[in-house]
């Protein structure tokens, strides 16, 4: 099937995918008298009395922003603002289908560290939560750790943990179909951007044996020249042996390949070389770094990837409808590690895995209400507060 050209024509078509529309009718004087002036007047000082009521007075509460810059679109790159709109309506359209919230694309015209933290503030009164979208590593770990611990409302950046919460949750039900323990893997990510270096610690947080990053120059472990902060910090807490070969070598004897990286770039050789029955995770966009018939012959027990023509899709649009809901519903302002630990358990416990279909779709309606209710349980539960360690030990709150 010819995806582009039919993609184009859709576009074409539609003059884009999303609209606004009005909840409330405008028929008659009245109607415009209450809704506009002179009645909003009355609504606008409730609110400026106490701005809480912006979550009940207006659309505040079922209102995400989607900001990006452009710089990390999909596996095109840097394209700029304006051709990221697609994506983020994309976006846009999936949280309205799955899980019922108006999220409203913003495409910025700036690359900017401070200004893109500068914009997520100044619209803070608008919206209930931000996915931050496709801006390029390191300075995304900046903008979203900054906006995480400056602003009100959740702040999500789901190029990293949407992937990382998928991608345990893959592993999860990888597991489960093989009888294997998370606890015993010995796993390699190759790509050590913003989706690897958070998979990785969501990984190392659900308590796997061994987890190795893999990036241009080699695995990465602590003291390696040429790393930038980010890099250092996961590499402190991986690769204990600390190897230093490159991605063959790393791949020697490992349980799981997990790869955010680049198409084509792992030979059946090297899934021969690892433990015997490995998982192959092969998400590269939009070419894996494996196609899964290669990755079968060479001995793989279970492979997935991030694409949805092929069996199996590794996707975060599974994780990001159900988050955002279930943080709204249950009042959570920020998203711990062990709400990371139990969405992602509560996705895979979604269905009964089997090799041929490991993941639910992003159809099951299962997915959004299970993410709700594991969310909502925590904070009824443990009552969080928001806590300045994020680094302390956490556990699981499903049972794998």
């Amino acid at each position: 099937m010819n995806y582009s050209k039919q993609s184009i024509e859709l576009h074409q078509k539609a003059r884009g995918k999303i609209e606004i529309r009005s909840k409330v009718s405008i028929k008659t004087a009245l109607d415009l008298s209450l809704a506009y002036t002179p009645g909003v007047a009355a609504v606008c000082t409730e609110i400026g009395l106490d701005k809480q009521k912006s979550y009940t007075l207006t659309n505040r509460a079922n209102q995400v922003a989607i900001v990006t810059d452009g710089t990390a679109i999909l596996g095109l790159g840097d394209l700029g603002p304006e051709a990221a709109m697609p994506v983020m309506e994309g976006k846009s359209i999936i949280f309205k289908e799955f899980a019922g919230i108006d999220a409203i694309p913003l495409c910025i015209n700036s690359t900017d560290v401070e200004d893109i933290i500068t914009f997520c503030k100044l619209i803070e009164p608008s919206f209930a939560g931000i996915n931050l979208e496709d801006i390029s590593a390191p300075r995304c770990f900046e903008i979203f750790e900054r906006l995480e611990n400056e602003l009100s409302i959740p702040v999500f950046h789901d190029d990293q943990d949407g992937t990382a919460i998928v991608t345990l949750a893959a592993i999860i039900n990888a597991c489960r179909i093989t009888g294997r323990d998370i606890t015993d893997l010995h796993v390699v990510i190759n790509g050590a951007g913003a989706a690897g270096i958070a998979i990785a610690k969501l990984l190392i947080q659900a308590h796997v044996k061994e987890v190795v990053l893999v990036d241009t120059q080699g695995a990465i472990y602590d003291g390696r020249p040429g790393m930038n902060s980010m890099k250092q910090k996961i590499a402190e807490m991986s690769n204990k042996t600390k190897h230093s070969g490159d991605l063959q070598s790393t791949m020697a004897g490992a349980d799981v390949f997990v790869g955010v990286s680049i198409g084509n770039i792992v030979t059946q050789e090297m899934i021969k070389g690892m433990n015997s029955a490995p998982f192959i995770f092969a998400m590269a966009n939009p070419q894996p770094e494996i196609m899964p018939d290669l990755a079968y012959e060479a001995g793989a027990s279970v492979v997935g990837t991030g694409r949805s023509d092929l069996p199996n899709q590794v996707n975060n649009a599974l994780v990001f409808p159900g988050l955002f809901k279930g943080l709204f519903t249950a009042g959570v302002r920020k998203v711990t590690p062990e709400i990371k630990l139990a969405v992602a358990a509560s996705i895979a416990h979604s269905i009964e895995p089997t090799r041929d279909n490991l993941m639910p779709t992003v159809f099951n309606k299962d997915v959004v209400v299970n993410i709700v209710d594991v969310i909502s349980k925590i904070q009824a539960e443990l009552n969080p507060t928001d806590s300045e360690d994020e680094e302390e030990e956490v556990k699981l709150v499903a049972n794998w």
